[in-house]
């Protein structure tokens, strides 16, 4: 199927707008009690709501406003190399099109919902954006190492898709990956996976599958801390290399 490569909102169907209010009412009502309090925040900056698809021109202002950063839309994913040269520029890679109706549970390629809902309200942290920059210059300097952007994959894998954070004592939800995966929401915080504090050295030689539920998280105290960790993740990166 030949996937558009520009929003034209006037494009989306019905069957669009009641696959987009019935994913966000579906997660939002089990992510609530368990998602980052900084995410909840962000999705009101960004003004998602259930009943609209989000306008990428509008979610551009914003982002532009407050952090300088920019939607980019792509068919589907993007080749390494463009996907962090992108990310270099502060322009993130997203999806225009939804899954069908038929889709809601899986998907094999990320759709709107994930690119979107998921990976976008977080672009307003500005703590968040400095570490996902940071992490597209660090694998900018080694785009031609294939065992380095395997291990970096690792540090992105572990934080910005499937990562957890502790926000008064509790275990949060901060992941791009579980946000937009019903079955991933419910799984990841019982005791059916491993957590672990945030450990570069440990993530860096920390194998994952992308076909499974995960087994294991690794747990952040702020965002901050991931952007403190970048000196060290070159640093380990490197040293493995």
């Amino acid at each position: 199927m030949i996937r558009p490569t520009t929003q034209i909102y006037s494009n989306y169907t019905a069957e669009d707008f009641h696959v987009w209010k019935t994913l966000f009412d579906r997660q939002m009502e089990i992510l609530t009690p368990i998602v980052s309090e900084s995410y909840l925040h962000a999705l009101k900056v960004v003004n998602f709501r259930n009943d609209l698809i989000p306008d990428f021109t509008e979610v551009n202002s914003t982002l532009n406003d407050i952090t300088g950063w920019n939607l980019h839309v792509v068919p589907n994913i993007s080749p390494q190399r463009d996907f962090f040269e992108f990310l270099s520029v502060k322009k993130f890679t997203a999806t225009c099109w939804l899954r069908t109706f038929s889709q809601l549970d899986y998907i094999e390629e990320p759709d709107m919902f994930h690119d979107v809902f998921a990976h976008v309200p977080l672009l307003s942290n500005e703590a968040y954006c400095n570490f996902f920059k940071g992490i597209s210059d660090i694998a900018l300097e080694h785009i031609n190492e294939p065992k380095a952007i395997e291990l970096l994959g690792r540090i992105y894998w572990f934080t910005i898709e499937f990562g957890l954070i502790r926000e008064n004592g509790a275990l949060k939800i901060y992941g791009a990956g579980i946000i937009s995966s019903n079955g991933e929401t419910k799984h990841c915080l019982s005791d059916a996976s491993e957590k672990i504090n945030f450990d570069v050295k440990k993530i860096l030689t920390t194998d994952f599958r992308t076909d499974i539920l995960q087994d294991k998280y690794f747990v952040i105290e702020s965002f901050d801390q991931l952007y403190n960790a970048l000196p060290e993740i070159k640093r380990e990166l490197e040293s493995l290399l």
